[in-house]
């Protein structure tokens, strides 16, 4: 199901979540604080999304879709692998253990 997804879906752009939100941003050529008011945040805050350097709630996360009209699943998927990176990036065993959940996954599914 994960290892799936990772082959279907396009990784040729491997943009963490802020990333990709700064893209978005930049390319409707909008200015930081315009978009933070909308999504009801100190600019500071979306700042530290786009570097990195904070993560984002999923309702920021519904807000920045709709607010850049883009798919809400697209951004949910990148804010969650970006969560599950950060949890497992620095772990030796991580990408087994993400083989395990995907296992476990499939079973919670069938059950």
């Amino acid at each position: 199901m994960l290892t799936n997804f990772v082959k279907t879906k396009n990784v040729n752009n491997m943009d963490s979540f802020g990333e990709r939100i700064r893209k978005l941003r930049e390319e409707k050529g909008t200015p930081l604080r315009i978009v933070a008011f909308h999504l009801g945040v100190d600019q500071a805050v979306l700042s530290k999304i786009e570097n990195g350097k904070r993560k984002a709630t999923k309702k920021q996360v519904e807000l920045i879709s709709n607010y850049f009209n883009v798919s809400i699943k697209e951004l949910i998927i990148d804010w969650l692998s970006d969560k599950i990176i950060y949890d497992i990036e620095d772990e030796e065993f991580g990408f087994e253990a993400l083989k395990v959940a995907e296992q476990k996954v499939k079973y919670q599914k069938r059950v």
